[in-house]
């Protein structure tokens, strides 16, 4: 796989135009939702598009005809933010943080730690019914992360 430059992590001009680029935030969450190890996600400034460019290493395949535009163009394509970028599990451990103290709290806590912590969590929240409370709090994390990369790249969103 072709690393991505990193003019294509900072550019904020429309490549077809100049103007100041402009995005829909759902599409920068979409991207957040969707981050894998298997694909580096992209936005593509003269398409309005987001782009995957797959991680030879994992998935067995290749796109070389985006690879070199990527490399040619380098400045049309924002990289949007990666699984690690994310970071899921400080989500996590903020959502444990935000609960009132009690048991829950403190059975949640000791489900994120150590091996196996993302499966103990999901089971640990089914288990107390507050898989929603979840679920609305992990799309406000989204959102705030989304308006932070398109404040981070110079990109206005809508």
């Amino acid at each position: 796989m072709i690393p991505v430059p990193a003019a294509a992590v900072r550019s904020s001009k429309s490549a077809a135009d100049g103007e100041h680029m402009k995005i829909k935030l759902q599409t920068v969450i979409d991207a957040i939702e969707q981050a894998s190890d298997a694909y580096t996600m992209l936005y593509d400034t003269k398409t309005n598009e987001t782009v995957y460019l797959p991680d030879v290493w994992i998935t067995g395949e290749t796109d070389e005809d985006l690879a070199e535009l990527i490399e040619k163009e380098p400045e049309r394509f924002l990289r949007f933010p990666t699984k690690y970028e994310i970071h899921e599990y400080s989500i996590m451990d903020s959502f444990v943080d935000y609960l009132p103290p009690g048991r829950m709290k403190n059975e949640l806590g000791a489900a994120i730690r150590g091996r196996g912590a993302f499966r103990r969590f999901k089971q640990t929240i089914r288990f107390h019914g507050i898989e929603q409370l979840w679920y609305d709090y992990q799309a406000d994390a989204y959102r705030e992360l989304a308006e932070r990369w398109c404040r981070d790249n110079d990109v206005e969103y809508e």
